[in-house]
């Protein structure tokens, strides 16, 4: 039986979606999905982004007139391991229970697999402190501790743990990412 954190995380892999909330929705379609209890941040008119506790959803716009278009999500899995309790917002515990305090990526990783979803590794400038792993249908990335560094990776954290979640990467950024490392080989 697959503990329901883990059950979380694997929706979200697998949907490419936080409880059937797509990266490009508006912030009130988010609202339904996670509940009005955030924090909402921006650096101007033109982006804003709102912290519900682990997860993070980021928008857009062109000016204050237009509306918000939908950038992408993240889930600071990073946070858990802190030991709070808050790290994770109410919705999420009410239907998933417990969140363990850390991911262990080789676990997710065999449970997706099971259930026929593949994920790849994909270059990173980050490496060899990050890994970055893709499920190209739902077309969600996995950053994982691959070494430690002070300053660098967290102390809380071991290698092969999961940093976060977040998606969209596109094709589009993945091909950049290989391009982008074989110009620096």
């Amino acid at each position: 039986m697959t503990p329901h954190s883990l059950a979380f995380y694997m929706d979200v892999i697998t949907s490419g979606t936080v409880l059937g909330a797509k990266p490009t929705v508006a912030p009130e379609r988010v609202v339904e999905a996670l509940g009005p209890d955030f924090a909402e941040n921006s650096f101007d008119v033109h982006s804003m982004w709102r912290d519900y506790g682990m997860t993070e959803f980021f928008w857009s716009r062109e000016s204050a007139d237009h509306p918000w278009s939908g950038h992408h999500f993240t889930l600071q899995v990073h946070r858990l391991a802190h030991g709070r309790r808050e790290a994770v917002e109410e919705t999420l515990r009410a239907r998933y229970g417990r969140f363990e305090r850390r991911l262990r990526f080789e676990k997710l990783r065999r449970l997706l697999a099971k259930r026929g979803t593949a994920l790849v590794e994909v270059p990173s400038d980050q490496s060899p402190h990050y890994r970055w792993f893709w499920q190209p249908e739902s077309r969600v990335a996995v950053s994982v501790i691959g070494a430690h560094e002070e300053y660098i990776t967290p102390g809380n954290l071991r290698v092969g743990d999961v940093y976060s979640i977040t998606a969209p990467m596109t094709v589009e950024e993945v091909e950049w990412r290989k391009l982008r490392l074989r110009q620096h080989a």
